[in-house]
């Protein structure tokens, strides 16, 4: 049975580093899901101070302030559903890829429970974990395994969402993986494994993803944010007038900003290693290639960047597109090249209707 009635609107609520996106879907049981609501609201004060972001990879999070934020935003939104969906940023859950022999669901259950302690960095008393299967590997000698993609989240993170939720006037009936949302939204139709690459402001996730099922999970800290404090220290200027030029600025141009471009490749080209181990370690565990980089998160507008990472990786690259997976007003059809980016996870989440 799922968490929404078939004919309930779900609110998908993600609340990043520097933003929080709100995204209300209208889901019929004979119809595409239809866009009802969004609002993204940004807060600025992290590009001059990092306490300023509103949640870090040191699990920062302000619960009365970022309940306030969450109530303006649905305000100026005018956005009135209240059950809602969550996710939780790469950097603040565990993730890894277990392989066990096949056996029944309870003895999975408890072999995972054992393995856990193994790699979970917590005492297992201070988290959740959530687990499924998501592929089968046979071992050189023959055996059949499982592979199991355990995540784990400090219960104490979990408390404050339900707080900030709560605080709010929302109703938190579920909170997944950010990678999760991003999987269902942009790999549902894609029968063959695909990299998401999501350029966040604090930290880039990747998330190798097949068939809307998330299979592998990493992150790093080298981010959108690292490219506009790099311009800023390098040039000496402002950090919002290094975010401005930023997005101005195209990836690879040979003109006079040829310096700028430089910057900023730098920084991408540390990504890219990034992408690479995932990559292999994706490959080497599911014995299946990547066939495509889909980019996601505000890096994703950066000028030239599709460009820059198909050349860089050799695989078709493309920017995602959550709104393929919606009806929506055609009004929006002029912002929604660079808006689906900004709500992409918040659009997934709203996606997860009668699972």
């Amino acid at each position: 049975m799922g968490l929404f009635s078939k004919t309930e609107n779900v609110l998908g609520v993600d609340i990043g580093t520097t933003s929080i996106k709100a995204v209300e879907i209208q889901h019929a049981s004979s119809q595409k899901p239809s866009l009802q609501n969004y609002g993204d609201l940004h807060t600025y004060g992290y590009l001059e101070r990092f306490n300023n972001a509103l949640q870090t990879s040191s699990l920062r999070l302000s619960e009365q302030e970022t309940a306030n934020y969450l109530k303006l935003l649905l305000n100026k939104a005018g956005i009135t559903t209240k059950r809602a969906v969550a996710s939780l940023p790469p950097f603040s859950t565990f993730s890894t890829l277990l392989e066990i022999p096949m056996m029944t669901e309870t003895e999975t259950a408890q072999a995972i429970e054992y393995q856990a302690r193994q790699y979970v960095p917590l005492p297992l008393a201070e988290v959740l974990l959530d687990w499924h299967v998501v592929g089968k590997r046979t071992d050189e000698g023959g055996n059949e395994n499982q592979q199991i993609l355990l995540n784990s989240v400090a219960k104490e993170h979990i408390q404050r969402y339900q707080k900030i939720f709560s605080l709010a006037g929302l109703e938190l009936v579920a909170i997944e993986n950010e990678g999760t949302a991003l999987a269902r939204v942009f790999t549902q139709n894609e029968p063959k494994p695909v990299l998401i690459i999501d350029i966040g402001s604090r930290s880039t996730g990747f998330f190798a993803a097949q068939a809307g099922t998330l299979k592998l999970v990493s992150q790093t800290d080298f981010s959108g944010g690292s490219i506009t404090q790099s311009i800023a220290n390098s040039l000496n200027i402002p950090t919002t007038r290094a975010e401005e030029m930023k997005k101005r600025q195209a990836i690879g141009a040979k003109d006079q900003n040829s310096e700028l471009s430089t910057l900023i490749e730098t920084i991408l080209d540390v990504i890219m290693n990034d992408v690479r181990r995932v990559k292999d370690n994706f490959e080497a565990s599911y014995r299946e290639k990547v066939l495509k980089i889909i980019l996601t998160g505000g890096g994703a507008n950066l000028a030239g960047i599709e460009e820059y990472v198909s050349r860089q990786l050799g695989l078709p690259t493309v920017k995602g597109n959550p709104f393929a997976a919606l009806n929506f007003p055609q009004k929006l059809e002029p912002v929604i090249k660079d808006l689906g980016s900004h709500i992409a996870a918040a659009i997934g989440l709203g996606l997860r209707a009668t699972e």
